[in-house]
């Protein structure tokens, strides 16, 4: 829907560059929530609403990545992260 509104091509570049720009959104209320940030007139519900919709749009940005580079992202966490879940289960 997004490519055929804004006619933009999604190759490998945008997918991973998209990515960095939702990060910099999801910093920059992060920011503005902590306070060393310009509020722009916002209050904190404002505020914490835009960072919630950046924090949304970061993650559907990083399935729609890994997605188009068929990464298994189930496989990958738990590779990378789960194993040291159940590692820790087994010795206590």
């Amino acid at each position: 829907m997004y490519a055929r509104e804004t006619g933009v091509h999604r190759d490998d570049d945008w997918y991973a560059l998209k990515m960095q720009e939702e990060l910099g959104e999801l910093i920059a209320e992060h920011l503005r929530l902590s306070g060393r940030g310009r509020r722009k007139g916002q209050d904190d519900a404002a505020i914490t609403s835009a960072r919630n919709d950046e924090a949304a749009d970061l993650l559907a940005f990083l399935l729609l990545y890994a997605r188009h580079n068929g990464i298994d992202l189930d496989a990958a966490l738990d590779r990378k992260w789960f194993h040291y879940l159940r590692r820790d289960a087994e010795s206590r």
